[in-house]
């Protein structure tokens, strides 16, 4: 049994250590726990509810454009720069239109178990009087009903914490990501997880929920304070996550599957980092899209297969569970409002600093556009991403289950144009022919 003093610094109370040493901690019996999914044995296939619960202008474009504003780039300028009960009126009814339970009915007879529901910090604390809208986490709970209805697991994802950890308007806030530059933020991050893991480690989400997101992409790339505040973010939030009753003196653990990101950090630096058995259940999520630099750009279809190949000998090394958490069909970076609305693409030359590589026409916004061979090659490029992902690592979750337009960044869009199989088990190329 492990002291409270101990507890409370698993919870994230004390977080006094560097990131390079974690708090200390006794070895830790099994936990006796079935989170409700043999991970390990079982591959997960999945696909995320993007720009829902967090909205995103590539996904819901009209959602923006209607406002008339060309300001509100994302969900905090969104309250910011709206009249309250417009901004608000136009949440809710977003929130009731965009997912129901018929998307997670076509998920599970899709041949995919597990979804990947992001969330805002905000939907649970907005003390530092932001503009953000609240009313997010009874959608929650209603899109875990709808899980439960139809077999499907659930993965709540942290997708964006106060300052921003990445500046991207996925998390919230475009801009600068400052997340990293006051504590106080990071403790709010953390009474988050322990919150949402006190709630769905309860008997009544028992064996539906079984994954925890502790932040998205933090932007570890920008700076050594992010980098560091990150690691040593780990650790505090797998404790709020694992202990999330240690604040009331309880040892008792949660029945969670932990999910941590790369950062966009080479797996490699994630060696002996919360290993068994003083960590459990510790999921590394890493994110492979081949869209987002000039070069990517200029890859042909065929080089597009085999980088996605190349990634088998990384991905089976990792030193934790591994499962590609994002992914898409999508090549360029074409999309409308991909890398931000007011922000153009650098397929087409349009993105500041870029060059132009070719029209977009065809590409990802218009289905009607796509050609034979681009829907053959997507066909492909599925085959070879679900086929390494499940060799080489746990299993994958696609962004995005549907987009207003972006029809290759879109699941549902796959399957109704033929470049996803009605069953994501079925392959029509194999591992062998793709990758040697």
């Amino acid at each position: 049994m492990l002291l409270l003093s101990s507890l409370l610094a698993l919870a994230g109370v004390v977080s006094a250590l560097p990131a390079t040493s974690p708090s200390p901690r006794a070895k830790q019996q099994n936990r006796d726990v079935n989170v409700g999914w043999p991970y390990g044995s079982q591959k997960i296939r999945g696909v995320n509810i993007g720009g829902w619960l967090v909205i995103e202008p590539f996904i819901t474009p009209s959602l923006f454009e209607s406002t008339g504003n060309n300001a509100i780039v994302d969900e905090y300028t969104f309250g910011q720069y709206q009249d309250y009960d417009t901004a608000h009126s136009a949440l809710t009814k977003h929130w009731n239109e965009w997912f129901t339970e018929d998307d997670f009915a076509q998920i599970a007879a899709a041949g995919l178990n597990h979804v990947r529901i992001p969330i805002g910090y905000w939907a649970y604390d907005i003390s530092a009087g932001e503009p953000y809208h609240q009313g997010q986490a009874d959608y929650l709970d209603k899109a875990i009903g709808w899980a439960r209805n139809h077999g499907l697991k659930v993965l709540i994802d942290l997708h964006g914490v106060p300052g921003s950890q990445n500046g991207y308007d996925n998390s919230g806030r475009r801009g600068d990501a400052t997340w990293q530059n006051d504590y106080n933020n990071v403790q709010r991050s953390i009474n988050i997880i322990g919150s949402l893991s006190r709630k769905y480690s309860d008997p009544a989400y028992y064996q539906v929920v079984t994954m925890l997101g502790l932040l998205n992409e933090p932007a570890t790339y920008l700076n050594d304070q992010l980098l560091q505040t990150t690691r040593q973010y780990w650790y505090d939030a797998y404790g709020a996550a694992r202990y999330p009753w240690a604040p009331q003196g309880s040892s008792a653990k949660s029945g969670l599957e932990i999910v941590i990101h790369d950062g966009f950090q080479p797996l490699s630096t994630f060696d002996n980092y919360m290993t068994e058995p003083t960590y459990e259940d510790v999921f590394l999520d890493t994110h492979n899209y081949q869209v987002f630099n000039d070069d990517y750009q200029t890859w042909t279809w065929d080089r597009h297969i085999s980088e996605i190949c190349g990634k088998a000998s990384t991905y089976s090394q990792s030193p934790l569970n591994l499962m590609v958490g994002e992914w898409s069909l999508a090549t360029t970076d074409c999309a409308k409002y991909l890398n931000g609305r007011g922000i153009g693409s650098r397929y087409d030359g349009s993105y500041s600093g870029s060059t132009y590589h070719g029209t977009c026409s065809d590409k990802s916004n218009d289905v009607s556009q796509y050609s034979n061979e681009y829907k053959a090659f997507m066909r492909k490029f599925f085959d070879v991403q679900t086929q390494v992902y499940e060799r080489n690592g746990q299993g994958y979750i696609h962004w995005t289950w549907k987009t207003e337009d972006a029809g290759d960044w879109s699941y549902k869009a796959g399957l109704d144009g033929g470049w996803i199989p009605q069953n994501a088990a079925d392959h029509q190329y194999s591992y062998e022919s793709l990758c040697g």
